[in-house]
């Protein structure tokens, strides 16, 4: 990658993240700490605001913006194969979400990227088992009760056919055993529960803020999980 390629790759970088490290930086374009000294320089010395906050990384002052960027065929068309795995393994939320975003993407590419996408479209196809077509819409839902740390009310049936109403803390979305399980501290039970989301027949957003303020990393309740990955 020339140095042009990597700048601009730094600002795209700094225009998806709140904070970025120097480390982070480093290691994604595979470039030692005081090249990233140097590039982030250049990038000021161009009049992009790149500030920098201890011990969070760098940013982007609010309020800057980069005009949208153009894809290659290549970029276009892994986008196009993720569409593919969203449609099967994903929910109808997402589904939809993902199809206005590369909508957006196709919205920038020229004609003949168009055609040349158009035309691979009919040529991916992805065969889904019947168990695998996910007919709900919490995964939005849940993402955003995850991300603003929002109490999310469920009634949920389960292996026995019992029914149950809950209010729950979302800390995180596993996908295992061909379903999307909803990790979440039950107000009822006091701890930490698996929910299956093939068996929730309800789920709403409260405006209820977390009670618990020192939920367990996602990552330590996979390892507690009884499935091989």
């Amino acid at each position: 990658m020339n140095r042009i390629d990597r700048l601009f790759g730094i600002l795209t970088l700094l225009q998806s993240k709140k904070y970025i490290s120097a480390d982070k930086i480093a290691e994604r374009f595979n470039i030692s700490i005081r090249t990233v000294y140097r590039d982030v320089k250049a990038l000021q010395e161009q009049g992009i605001p790149v500030s920098f906050e201890q011990p969070k990384g760098y940013f982007l002052v609010q309020g800057y913006f980069l005009p949208p960027v153009s894809f290659n065929m290549e970029e276009a068309n892994a986008l196009l194969l993720v569409e593919r795995l969203v449609n099967g393994f994903a929910d109808h939320s997402i589904r939809t979400h993902y199809s206005a975003a590369l909508t957006k993407v196709k919205a920038v590419l020229k004609s003949s990227q168009k055609e040349k996408l158009e035309t691979m479209n009919q040529h991916i196809k992805l065969q889904i088992p019947e168990r695998l077509r996910f007919n709900y819409e919490y995964l939005s839902l849940i993402q955003n009760a995850i991300s603003d740390q929002k109490v999310v009310a469920i009634e949920y049936v389960n292996a026995k056919e019992e029914s149950s109403r809950r209010e729950v803390e979302p800390i995180g979305l596993i996908f295992y055993a061909f379903s999307w399980h909803l990790i979440a501290w039950c107000h009822v039970r006091n701890q930490y529960r698996d929910f299956n989301l093939t068996r929730i027949v309800l789920l709403h957003l409260t405006d209820k803020s977390f009670l618990k303020t020192d939920h367990m990393p996602l990552n330590d309740y996979m390892n507690l999980l009884p499935v091989s990955y």
